[in-house]
């Protein structure tokens, strides 16, 4: 099996997707069992074990009906990013194909969305250390010598660099290094070729309700968050591990830490966490309109499930169901 096969090859990748408290993981439960699909969150916060009210995680009893992945992988206290991502839903993709299942991503981060459908060129983090060592070489040697040394072990990536750019031969040969895998490896990971637009086929859902609808799912999510413990959540994980840099961006963590110090009042938590998520709302609908392959329908909809599937099962006949 070549890399390209085992990362998915031209398979198209199936989601569901939509703004914040727009119903989306209990409709996704019904597509996956109807459809016999797992799900994958497309989600940057759900990742974080411990936060599971203010992110909206799925329960037990849900994920014991469909298989759930890319949930509850790293402390609060640790950094996580889109890179991380695409590692760890490569895998959960792996292990839904050799269990005999496609994958559903559900979610609203549309980075993620687009980092799934186009890839992330950089690669992964840069590593200072090995890069110093890898511009001493080129100072010392010549770009021309690194980039013969790129031609052997990354050909794909040597054709698209010229010779004296020294920085993307760095680059490359630093991600070979760091990862194991060459830099055109990690560009190709989810479909992207190196063709300016490029990207992986996607069989894209979207979840909409009319603006007034909309608002109100949002307050009643906010109030039953509270009622849940969402104050006493924030609260334990700040004196376990505590918020890295990533994870306190979740939103309404902060608000709901300012009412456990008593630095807002209960009413003022719950309007400003409404607000932040209404204004949320907004940025996630920029990141969707980046799709135009996406198939909208209203989840209160009779039909909506039912032309969910046909969308959905039309990506690959091995999906069955419609």
């Amino acid at each position: 099996m070549t890399e390209s096969e085992s990362s998915g090859g031209d398979e198209a990748l199936l989601a569901l997707v939509g703004a914040t408290a727009v119903g989306k993981s209990a409709f996704a439960l019904e597509l996956a069992e109807e459809l016999g699909l797992e799900i994958v969150a497309l989600d940057s916060m759900q990742v974080y074990r411990g936060m599971d009210i203010g992110t909206a995680k799925p329960t037990c009893a849900e994920r014991a009906r469909v298989p759930h992945a890319c949930l509850d992988l790293v402390e609060p206290s640790e950094r996580y990013d889109v890179s991380r991502y695409l590692v760890d839903a490569r895998a959960a993709l792996e292990r839904a194909r050799a269990a005999g299942r496609r994958a559903l991503f559900v979610g609203g981060t549309g980075l993620y969305l687009k980092a799934l459908a186009q890839g992330l060129f950089a690669g992964p983090p840069r590593d200072p250390r090995l890069r110093a060592e890898l511009e001493g070489r080129a100072r010392a040697q010549g770009s021309a010598v690194l980039h013969g040394e790129l031609a052997r072990v990354d050909p794909v990536s040597a054709a698209r660099i010229h010779p004296h750019d020294e920085k993307r031969v760095v680059r490359a040969l630093e991600v070979l290094a760091q990862t194991g895998r060459t830099l055109s490896a990690w560009q190709r990971e989810w479909g992207w070729d190196g063709r300016a637009g490029a990207r992986r086929a996607l069989r894209i859902v979207g979840l909409a309700l009319p603006a007034a609808e909309h608002a109100e799912r949002i307050r009643s999510r906010v109030e039953a968050m509270l009622a849940q413990g969402w104050v006493e959540e924030a609260r334990a994980i700040r004196a376990s591990c505590g918020f890295g840099p990533s994870a306190i961006q979740a939103l309404g963590y902060r608000e709901v830490l300012a009412l456990a110090d008593e630095r807002l009042a209960p009413d003022a938590c719950r309007e400003r966490i409404e607000q932040l998520t209404r204004r949320f709302v907004r940025r996630q609908g920029t990141w969707f309109r980046s799709f135009p392959e996406i198939r909208w329908l209203d989840p209160r909809d009779a039909t909506a499930r039912a032309e969910a599937r046909a969308v959905l099962a039309n990506a690959d006949p091995s999906v069955s169901g419609s």
